[in-house]
């Protein structure tokens, strides 16, 4: 079996993870961050809320038992939400803010693991290692998304993938593969 990547490695791609999909989103209009083709897709605005509901879920069920950061972004964002439900979304800043607020729960936790100052520090670090991969991998996966709509719909180009040994390619998505 390979080597793990480090927790600090991990962190360090999920923040290249995050600043990719913010350069797929941050220059779009607030009509092209809403916009859907019809009731039975998603917009970008859902992919930008439901990125970091499932980040801080993972956190908080598998690492600490901390609350909701807002509940009405759980309801909303939790992808067996029937997608003509999934309007009206909050405003931009509000996504912005709350992306912005999971990331920093995820780095405090994931930084005290790595710190050890946890109980059990040893299976904590081996519980944060692959639920970082998966949180990055899910970023990605997302952002792959993101960037058809942004490129298909409104002729954007996408920016280049941020240079990481730690990613492959995978049917298409950028990903960290483990073992």
């Amino acid at each position: 079996m390979s080597e793990l990547p480090k927790l600090g490695v991990l962190m360090a791609e999920y923040d290249n993870a995050l600043a990719y999909t913010d350069e797929l989103w941050k220059d779009l209009t607030e009509d092209e961050v809403y916009w859907r083709p019809d009731q039975n897709s998603s917009a970008i605005g859902w992919h930008l809320g439901h990125q970091p509901v499932v980040a801080h879920f993972m956190v908080r069920n598998l690492t600490a038992a901390e609350p909701k950061l807002d509940p009405r972004f759980d309801e909303m964002m939790d992808s067996a939400k029937p997608e003509p439900e999934r309007a009206p979304l909050p405003p931009l800043h509000l996504l912005d803010t709350f992306r912005a607020d999971v990331a920093r729960r995820v780095k405090f936790r994931v930084g005290n693991i790595n710190r050890g100052h946890v109980g059990a520090p040893t299976q904590m670090r081996s519980i944060a290692t692959v639920m970082m991969t998966s949180i990055i991998n899910h970023e990605y996966q997302h952002s792959v998304w993101i960037g058809e709509v942004r490129t298909k719909q409104f002729g954007y180009d996408l920016p280049d993938l941020p240079e990481s040994d730690l990613l492959s390619d995978l049917d298409g998505y950028p990903i960290i593969q483990l073992g």
